[in-house]
């Protein structure tokens, strides 16, 4: 059993930036997948960005590159979404989730991950 906390969001206006968190009540992630995704009212819930156990590979979706970035410390049982040049259109309720299966590529689907945290707010002004 993980369980995932999500902290760091906010209210910001555009072009702003916010820090997400997410905290694993395990001793370590080292052979977990972590995944951020993300869901606007009145729309599926939808990938935002995953790393891998170790770190070694990361991939974003289209609608973030150059503006997300994750990360993850291993040692601190914490990943990250650093999110920059927020726009109106990234309001959304991001939640972290992670693949316990550290043999498969990233999965970029809801269904590829095991455990999730319950959220937290993003709200970007225009």
């Amino acid at each position: 059993q993980v369980q995932l906390v999500e902290s760091g969001g906010g209210l910001v206006q555009a072009g702003g930036s916010l820090r997400l968190s997410c905290v694993a009540s395990v001793r370590t992630l080292r052979t977990y997948h972590v995944a951020w995704f993300r869901q606007a009212p009145g729309k599926e819930r939808e990938f935002v960005a995953g790393i891998s156990w170790n770190g070694g590979s990361s991939t974003n979706a289209d609608s973030v590159k150059g503006r997300f970035t994750i990360s993850r410390d291993i040692s601190q049982n914490t990943a990250y979404l650093q999110m920059d040049s927020l726009k109106p259109e990234d309001t959304a309720v991001y939640y972290c989730a992670v693949d316990i299966h550290p043999w498969k590529q990233i999965q970029t689907t809801e269904d590829g991950y095991e455990y999730w945290g319950q959220g937290t707010q993003v709200t970007v002004s225009s």
